[in-house]
């Protein structure tokens, strides 16, 4: 029959293409291939057990613990936790006019370069001078976790500084000691002193902050070997400033017949030299009065801003008659071969007002009673000749 394939020989099935790619040709089960991995140790968390037991010849892997981030190198944080903290007290002691800061501790320091480290706290009240209210702690060496336990005390301290003052703290590296150049502070804080109580210390663990700069104007650039960046124009800031301030004692002495002018101390002066400084002395003169013994002097402090003299002077006199007088009380930076700086003056009499009218009158009102207390200095001179 025509068309019909012989007996002895049968023609394959056709298979279509959808029923060929239906077709399961697995040929068993799939065994896991084996990784370089299951020779070797390794520590990922996830890993299979089963995978390592199909084969006896692989060696035999312990548990191993999760893995630990790596730690994180310093200075690469922009936490401000990653500075460190410092941990302080402060007290305002207005019966004596007084700012203590007690630098206990800090800890987590983070320098720049890897090892130890050299450290000291500096203080400073802003706005202000820089140099005339900077302090500083002694330096302790070789450690990141320093130990002070040191007071810093700002004398001339009111209820008005407390009021509009910041006081700045940081924590810096002492290049001294290891011959290294002046570098930026390892971190400061601030702490508006309006919020201190009176005569109660408050204790304060903060953290360290960067610090702030700002950048110089332009028409400073030019200066040869001028830093492009200041500190914040807070710290700077002396337009207006006062010129300081001077404690003096009071006292009339009923034994001695006479009045006793103390000149105890000067703080914040303002700096009259190239340096930064001032070389202040103080002189006195009672008005009017006639002879050498109206006008007296103190000897000279170099180079500070908060001089401490603790001299005392002598005007005889009645007390009516020491009533209509004046004292004239300025302070000046003395200058070798050159006419000296008037840095800041104060009058007591009966014609002043304010506390200069309450220290004088008390004085000469109480016998044998003696009073301190801090005066502004005005930046006037006072034009009753007191040169």
């Amino acid at each position: 029959m025509e068309g019909t394939a012989p007996p002895g020989r049968r023609r394959p099935p056709r298979v279509s293409m959808q029923e060929h790619m239906a077709i399961d040709v697995s040929p068993g089960p799939i065994r896991p291939i084996r990784r370089i991995s299951d020779y070797f140790p390794h520590f990922y968390a996830f890993a299979e057990p089963a995978l390592h037991t199909r084969d006896q010849r692989a060696p035999a892997i312990l548990s191993a613990p999760p893995p630990q981030p790596d730690p994180e190198p310093p200075g690469d944080s922009d936490d401000s936790t990653a500075l460190g903290t410092l941990e302080f007290t402060l007290l305002f002691d207005a019966d004596n006019s007084a700012l203590h800061c007690t630098a206990h501790r800090a800890q987590g320091l983070k320098p720049p370069a890897s090892g130890s480290v050299d450290t000291y706290v500096k203080a400073n009240l802003l706005p202000g001078a820089s140099k005339a209210s900077q302090l500083r702690t002694h330096t302790v060496r070789g450690t990141r976790g320093p130990v002070w336990e040191e007071t810093l005390t700002y004398h001339g301290f009111t209820r008005q500084d407390a009021g509009r003052k910041t006081l700045r703290l940081c924590v810096c590296e002492d290049p001294r000691l290891r011959r290294r150049r002046r570098a930026p502070p390892l971190g400061e804080l601030r702490v508006p002193l309006r919020k201190l109580v009176p005569n109660r210390a408050r204790s304060f663990n903060i953290c360290l902050e960067k610090r702030r700069l700002t950048k110089r104007p332009k028409s400073l650039d030019t200066a040869r070997g001028m830093s492009l960046y200041e500190e914040e124009q807070a710290e700077a800031e002396t337009a207006g400033e006062e010129r300081g301030r001077i404690l003096l004692s009071l006292c009339y002495s009923s034994q001695r017949g006479g009045l006793l002018v103390g000149i105890l101390r000067c703080a914040h002066l303002a700096p009259m030299d190239a340096n930064g400084y001032s070389d202040p002395f103080v002189r006195l003169f009672l008005h009017p009065n006639l002879g050498k013994k109206s006008k007296y002097k103190t000897s000279v402090r170099r180079k500070t801003l908060n001089p401490e003299f603790n001299e005392e002077f002598f005007y005889a006199g009645p007390r009516e008659e020491l009533a209509q007088k004046t004292l004239l009380v300025s302070v000046w930076d003395y200058d070798l071969g050159m006419a000296d700086d008037f840095i800041g003056g104060v009058q007591l009499s009966s014609q002043a007002s304010g506390e200069q009218l309450r220290h004088w009158c008390e004085c000469l009102g109480h016998t044998d009673h003696r009073l301190e207390l801090w005066h502004p200095l005005d930046g006037v001179p006072h034009q009753l000749g007191d040169k």
